[in-house]
């Protein structure tokens, strides 16, 4: 494992009750937040270089890393539980007007939390956030409808996610090369690994996210993703994978608004965070100004 002795230090409680991280220096405030079944360490290795001339906060959010708050997988039907406690961060940080960024669905919160709070945020970044095609947007917020999302593969795959491991060496041997981790330069598999787990009684490592409430997190589609994108009234930044993004919003949906912008990552996939971290960390520089 890579040396932690320069990393930022979690804290408990950076605000909305979430643990995470609060780090570097200047007049502009970053607050980013991490994908599905994630954690904020995870983005470490691409967002540290930010510090230099902005206040970057990273928090897990609930049901992820070393936050505490209640994670209830049952019955949820979509993200607003993780909005308002971005909203209770944004408050409690008092620091004017953020740049407010995330990743898949982190930038989807972000932009949901965004539509409520606009005076809190100075800009959005979103990179490959979940954005479902209108009508099926529309029809995920539907009772029955919405239920079905329940039976997505991804949800049943979750399920059956391996919790435990002798270590985090056997972690990443693991996850090193093979789906979503296909590709990751290795400080990014290891940061995920060193904050996504914690020890257990008998000398292993187990993941700290629960894989229901993972699970539940990909059938919680019920959001009003296209109606937050016109409340929002502040710049809007979409960055998008080339190939199996997530977000449906395109270049014709952008041609009478001044105040949002497409982007397709050439090359990229939805997790080109992670693989190109360069390209997201210059995104990021550049709405922060």
């Amino acid at each position: 494992m890579a040396s932690t002795s320069d990393a930022p230090a979690m804290r408990p409680d950076i605000g909305g009750g979430m643990a995470g991280f609060d780090f570097g220096r200047g007049q502009r405030t970053l607050v980013f937040l991490h994908a599905n079944g994630f954690n904020a360490g995870t983005y470490l290795p691409m967002l540290a270089p930010l510090a230099k001339s902005a206040r970057v906060v990273v928090p897990d959010l609930r049901g992820h890393g070393q936050t505490a708050l209640a994670a209830e997988p049952r019955g949820r039907r979509n993200w607003s539980d993780m909005r308002d406690d971005v909203l209770r961060l944004l408050a409690d940080l008092n620091a004017g007007p953020a740049t407010v960024a995330g990743h898949s669905m982190g930038g989807t919160v972000a932009l949901l939390a965004a539509a409520r709070a606009p005076e809190r945020v100075r800009n959005l970044v979103l990179l490959d956030p979940v954005i479902l095609p209108r009508p099926a947007a529309a029809a995920m917020r539907l009772p029955l409808v919405g239920l079905a999302a329940r039976r997505h593969p991804w949800v049943a795959a979750t399920l059956k996610r391996r919790r435990r491991f002798a270590g985090e060496a056997e972690a990443i041997r693991a996850y090193q090369g093979r789906g979503a981790f296909r590709d990751w330069p290795a400080e990014t598999l290891e940061a995920y690994v060193r904050h996504g787990f914690q020890p257990t009684a008998d000398g292993g490592v187990e993941l700290r996210a629960d894989p229901a409430w993972e699970s539940s997190g990909y059938g919680a589609q019920a959001n009003d993703t296209w109606g937050a994108l016109k409340r929002v009234g502040r710049p809007i930044a979409i960055w998008k994978g080339e190939h199996g993004s997530t977000c449906a919003v395109a270049e014709q949906h952008v041609r009478r608004r001044k105040d949002l912008t497409v982007r397709t990552v050439s090359g990229g996939t939805h997790f080109f965070p992670m693989v190109m971290p360069d390209t997201a960390r210059a995104a990021l520089a550049e709405a922060l100004g």
